[in-house]
């Protein structure tokens, strides 16, 4: 019965006082980004990522695809790995690179709003990760839509190439020289917002960038995805996909955008038509009497 309820995030708050963000928290993810509610921000940067190489361990969680870099020493090499930072955007400080998460559904109807989730923390601030998860401006969750198509970006394919050495919870494969920046569509637009981690415990300390325009993946790299199961091979259990938490309620925050609304033309295409019209931060008008 507790396996059941922790696969439901309808019950994460209810099963673990620890996890009671899940269920009472103000600033929870993911949500839906409707165009009619973005501010544009002409304040926004340009998200920037370190484009070297990273090796690093892909891992069937039980719960999740994860991929997650060596930090101590590259493979075969015995240097030390470069970190991989994130600036800009909507940043204020420099964010280290921490994991890679892949959340997919079992049919092509069945999605999430983050299906990939790049995720550092602030390492200007804070010494590592964990600690990061607890404190304000700790994390930042860079998420890629994927699309349907019939040609793969080529660092996801270098993810989704492992997925038969690690069909069981518990498996895990090497991958060597991944390039994080690669992964990221082709585009200099994207969304953001303040929210939490999709997972218990749902810190609320996760500051979004959503990018505007999707990755590609093939019916095939699909296929090796709903077939990894969620235990071992003599007890499988259940596929591991419908791996996400559906949208939470926006409540009062905006989301913010670098999309300007009235250039209709976007690098590489055109801007959804949906988002074109006049939105902006307008300042407050002060009389003085």
């Amino acid at each position: 019965m507790i396996l059941l309820l922790i696969a439901c995030p309808a019950f994460w708050g209810l099963i673990n006082p620890e996890w009671s963000l899940c269920n009472k928290g103000r600033r929870q993810s993911p949500v839906n980004l409707e165009p009619q509610r973005l501010l544009f921000d002409p304040n926004l940067r340009s998200v920037h990522i370190d484009k070297h190489r990273i090796s690093g361990t892909i891992s069937n969680t039980g719960h999740s695809v994860v991929f997650t870099i060596n930090n101590e020493t590259a493979p075969n090499s015995g240097t030390v790995q470069v970190p991989v930072n994130l600036t800009g955007g909507p940043l204020s400080y420099r964010y280290r690179f921490h994991e890679i998460h892949i959340h997919y559904g079992l049919h092509d109807q069945f999605g999430s709003e983050h299906s990939i989730q790049i995720f550092g923390y602030n390492s200007q601030l804070y010494s590592n990760f964990s600690e990061a998860l607890y404190r304000a401006q700790g994390i930042v969750g860079l998420a890629v839509l994927l699309q349907l198509g019939d040609l793969s970006n080529p660092e996801l394919r270098m993810l989704t190439d492992q997925l038969d050495k690690i069909r069981f919870g518990g498996d895990e494969a090497l991958v060597r020289r991944l390039s994080v920046r690669d992964l990221l569509p082709d585009t200099e637009h994207y969304m953001t917002y303040e929210g939490s981690t999709t997972a218990p415990a749902c810190h609320e300390t996760v500051t979004w960038i959503v990018m505007n325009k999707p990755i590609y993946i093939t019916k095939q790299q699909l296929h090796g995805l709903r077939r990894l199961m969620q235990g071992g091979p003599d007890h499988p259990k259940a596929p591991l996909g419908n791996n996400f938490r559906p949208p939470q309620p926006l409540l009062h925050r905006p989301v913010r955008t670098n999309i300007d609304f009235r250039n209709k033309q976007e690098k590489g295409g055109k801007i959804c038509p949906t988002m074109y019209k006049d939105v902006h931060y307008k300042a407050n008008s002060w009389k003085h009497n």
